[in-house]
């Protein structure tokens, strides 16, 4: 197994992190709710009242890629080969997330900060099967 430091980018990931962990504590003091992108996306979709700043927020997620490009920051470069597989990655976390009553942002960044048990739990067995699923599609059997 080997490292590609060329794509280690330590401080985009802090100031990202930063930025997600602003936004969550912006989100519960102006409007006391709790972030989660695939609450947020579901309730966007299906209803469930307050829509207007769940599709801001959505939105807010869409832009962010250029703004941070506008802003002189370069996007990393997906295989092409992988580039189908991350998406049905996506769908699938999406998936497992509408089956699990919350999403990696709600329990990770929002349910770990407030000492939640079963957000603990939740995020710990999101690392564990994200390494293992790297370590099987990536070293194993070669596909990204």
């Amino acid at each position: 197994m080997s490292i590609d430091w060329a794509a280690f980018t330590p401080w985009q990931s802090l100031l990202g992190g930063a930025l997600i962990g602003l936004a969550a504590v912006v989100l519960l003091v102006v409007n006391g709710r709790v972030f989660g992108i695939s609450g947020i996306l579901t309730a966007s979709l299906f209803g469930g009242g307050q829509r207007s700043w769940r599709i801001a927020a959505l939105i807010g997620v869409l832009v962010s890629p250029w703004v941070y490009m506008a802003l002189g920051g370069q996007m990393p470069q997906a295989h092409p080969r992988a580039i189908s597989v991350l998406i049905i990655a996506g769908l699938l976390v999406g998936f497992g997330s509408a089956l699990g009553s919350g999403c990696t942002s709600g329990h990770g960044v929002c349910g770990i900060s407030r000492l939640s048990g079963r957000s603990m739990i939740a995020t710990l067995s999101f690392m564990i099967t994200g390494f293992a699923t790297v370590y099987l599609f990536r070293h194993l059997l070669g596909i990204i």
